[in-house]
């Protein structure tokens, strides 16, 4: 399906004019038209006039108005005719049907039909607000609900995603798909589905996340840029025959699911634990390793193999230890 956008002219408000005048017309023709026939003259005024004031308003059904970044898709006894784009006010064919098949469609996302609460018998009950027929140009953000997806590792992880989108085909988004909103959020959903499967949450040893055969530091917690762009890109693949154009896909969530969210957590803090020891060991032997040398440049004390040892542990202990130490002091010998 190839969109057909119409050059229409904007001379809504002069067929609105010229179409009140005549119907205005139509209600005078009507009375002068009942008098002349009372006084024995020829009906055919009055049966214009009458005819005019029952038809008289279809040309009001062909006007229409649009706002800036919207669009009407029309079809004329079921075929497709084109597409009015542009802010005005416009006269098409009254028997022109507008088509948006999406118009009821609610999604967590921006630009969604309002709804507005009434009372009816004593109940609650939701009512749209008015079914618009037109098509949004504009740029809107679907937010999708958070779902629970395995990573390469086999780890589950919840992750919800933001897609910012417009329509850039009107006549593909209504006649290509069924309904263009629902298909865009199913198509999000696979897409993240088939992106998440191949990192794994946090950095891990041996995993290819770029097809390339080389192992590599892709993850979803530190990679986000690069993940956010791929499911750009696979969205963009599923929603070209519908008119659709994905300008932007961010990740708005990431954790792991709860069932593994404490184990998890444990083992990042055991891993950051460990780190902080290894950092903290290394500046010790280091600074053990600075006192000797400074001991035997100053030559202030005459250490044997055993004493150094001693000495080497005793300030590991004091070092790599997390309370203060209890300092004992020696008045005697050292041997």
């Amino acid at each position: 399906m190839k969109e057909i956008v119409l050059k229409n002219k904007k001379n809504g408000m002069l067929v609105l004019i010229l179409t009140s005048l005549v119907y205005i017309a139509s209600i005078v023709g009507v009375i002068f038209g009942g008098m002349i026939l009372d006084a024995g003259g020829l009906p055919v005024l009055f049966i214009i006039s009458l005819v005019w004031l029952f038809i008289g308003w279809i040309p009001f059904l062909g006007l229409r108005v649009l706002k800036p970044q919207e669009a009407l898709v029309l079809t004329l006894f079921g075929k497709y005719i084109g597409t009015i784009k542009g802010d005005g006010f416009y006269y098409v064919n009254p028997f022109c049907v507008s088509v948006n098949p999406a118009a009821k469609t609610e999604l967590n996302q921006s630009g969604d039909v309002k709804k507005v609460s009434t009372v009816v018998a004593g109940a609650n009950v939701n009512t749209a607000e008015m079914v618009n027929k037109k098509l949004s140009l504009k740029i809107m953000t679907l937010n999708n609900n958070k779902q629970k997806i395995n990573d390469c590792l086999g780890n589950p992880v919840e992750i919800g995603i933001a897609v910012t989108w417009r329509i850039v085909d009107t006549a593909k988004a209504v006649f290509n798909v069924d309904n263009y909103k629902e298909y865009l959020s199913l198509q999000c959903d696979t897409a993240l589905r088939n992106i998440v499967r191949v990192y794994p949450y946090d950095v891990a040893p041996g995993i290819d996340t770029t097809g390339d055969g080389a192992p590599d530091d892709g993850s979803l917690r530190g990679s986000s840029e690069v993940v956010a762009a791929r499911i750009k890109e696979e969205i963009q693949k599923r929603v070209d025959e519908a008119g659709i154009e994905i300008v932007e896909a961010r990740i708005t969530y990431l954790a792991y699911a709860t069932e593994i969210a404490a184990v998890m957590l444990q083992r990042q803090q055991a891993s950051a634990i460990i780190d902080a020891r290894r950092m903290i060991v290394d500046g010790a032997v280091g600074m053990v390793e600075m006192a000797l040398e400074r001991l035997n440049e100053k030559k202030m004390v005459d250490l044997d193999e055993e004493r150094k040892a001693a000495m080497v542990s005793n300030l590991l202990v004091v070092l790599c230890g997390r309370g203060d130490a209890q300092p004992i002091v020696n008045t005697g010998s050292l041997y």
